[in-house]
């Protein structure tokens, strides 16, 4: 009989293995659970209907699989030392071992490290070294035990009260943490807020060397606007960002394409403009004469509660809701209001992780309204082959004909979705079905692996004719 393995997995436990069982199986499939600490609401998904080897059973709250909130899906072995945030769980982060007493001097950042760029102005610390290390310095003489939620951050004590924390080198990117005093989970008043996790989140951004694309640089900017605007579909008053491109002011004749472009599960509208920095993304692609001036509109998927896209679906595939209220609100919404081509082939749409799998399935069913396509990260909901896009799969010219971009991106160590992705990728290039795939090398479900793969997808939108090639 095959051997079926059951394991849960967390990063929030420090990334070790803390269950494991063998069973008799049938089909020799791999069942994994990733238990993400104190979850209310189980979510069950069968991703093996898209052919891929793995049934997942996922205890989630605020997302789907790593759940937008840093902690990285793994099936086997320990977590690497330079790994993403560990971020606090919904009821609290899980228990770590007690802190010690020591010297005040104990975990003193070296001369290298520098204020994170996330912090509100003026704070000191945490501060980042060039090791990738970061240096917490909190005052709570009364406190019995503190850490952060960030891989090895143990806080040691100091005789003048002022706790010291180091962590494990991070991942470069933009990673939630909490604090947690004496068994309470709490922000940090030093970090900016951050709507992530499905709350409001402290942040650290750790820098990546070589890597600025998504710094802002002396190039003319383009703005991020709030619209607010009734939704009929769902009788609430809904909020999008949109950017719009340096010229959009100035160059009143010019029309432009248009990107929309969705969040994960426990992030809402604010996620691609603010931790995703998707602004900065396109003003220094524009600048180099790399993408074309678009506009990208980003928008609540109504994947997290308490999110101004309203409450979230409860049952059945909740991520589809966002389906009505984008052909019937938004859309025409942008359109009427921005100067836009308001076609098929100057719109596009892409998402990340749960926001993938929801451009998987509206792009499908609405293939009269996308030429372009991005998925990042997504966990599941890839089209079959050769049965996706209403049969297009299985024929290569009439698909090339009707999808001017078709993006597959995802991080090189997501683990299991990583394997999806990269499954569906094979099985498109088997199927002789042409798109671009992207790995982003060394990171895991996280905003630089979505960052990184936005500025690959963008340059190649809307610069072929319609129905033309690549």
């Amino acid at each position: 009989m095959a051997r079926s393995r059951q394991i849960i997995f967390c990063r929030w436990h420090g990334g070790e293995v803390v269950d494991s069982e063998n069973a008799g199986g049938d089909d020799g499939d791999e069942v994994v659970q990733i238990c993400l600490c104190r979850a209310r609401e189980r979510l069950e998904i069968d991703i093996m209907k898209n052919k891929f080897s793995r049934a997942v059973s996922v205890c989630a709250t605020a997302c789907v699989f790593t759940i937008a909130a840093g902690c990285q899906t793994r099936v086997h072995g320990p977590a690497p030392a330079a790994s993403p945030a560990k971020p606090a769980g919904p009821d609290g982060p899980a228990p770590t071992p007690a802190s010690s007493t020591a010297p005040a001097q104990t975990n003193q950042p070296p001369a290298d490290a520098k204020p994170a760029s996330s912090n509100v102005p003026g704070a000191q610390y945490p501060r980042i070294d060039s090791g990738r290390r970061a240096y917490f310095r909190i005052v709570a003489p009364n406190a019995t035990n503190i850490s952060v939620t960030l891989a090895g951050g143990r806080g040691i004590k100091g005789d003048d009260g002022v706790w010291t924390i180091v962590t494990s080198p991070l991942a470069p990117g933009f990673h939630y943490y909490s604090i947690v005093v004496d068994g309470a989970s709490v922000a940090d008043p030093a970090s900016e807020s951050y709507f992530g996790t499905g709350k409001m989140s402290s942040a650290i951004e750790v820098p990546s060397p070589g890597e600025d694309f998504y710094l802002p640089k002396d190039v003319p900017h383009g703005d991020i606007r709030a619209r607010y605007y009734p939704a009929k579909s769902t009788g609430q008053t809904r909020r999008c960002f949109v950017y719009t491109p340096p010229d959009y002011d100035t160059n009143l004749t010019a029309r432009y394409p248009v990107l929309y472009l969705q969040h994960g599960m426990g992030e809402d509208a604010r996620g691609w403009s603010t931790q995703g920095r998707a602004g900065f993304i396109l003003d220094n692609l524009i600048a180099e004469g790399k993408a074309r001036p678009m506009l990208v509109v980003m928008d609540d998927g109504g994947i997290t509660p308490g999110s101004m896209g309203g409450p979230r679906g409860t049952g059945g595939r909740f991520w589809d809701k966002f389906t009505q209220a984008l052909i019937e609100d938004i859309i025409p919404m942008i359109d009427s209001t921005y100067r836009t081509m308001p076609d098929r082939d100057h719109r596009a749409m892409a998402g990340l992780s749960l926001g993938g799998t929801q451009t998987w399935g509206i792009t499908q069913s609405h293939l009269d309204q996308f030429a372009s396509i991005g998925s990042f990260s997504a966990p599941f909901g890839f089209p079959e082959i050769p049965g996706g896009f209403n049969g297009l799969l299985g024929d290569p010219a009439a698909f090339a004909r009707r999808v001017n971009v078709l993006f597959v991106g995802v991080g090189s160590a997501e683990g299991g979705m990583a394997n999806s992705s990269r499954a569906f990728h094979q099985a498109l290039e088997k199927a002789g079905i042409r798109h671009v795939y992207y790995e982003s090398p060394g990171t895991a479900h996280e905003w630089q692996t979505w960052r990184r793969s936005l500025h690959e997808f963008a340059p190649l939108l809307f610069q072929t004719a319609p129905g033309g090639n690549l």
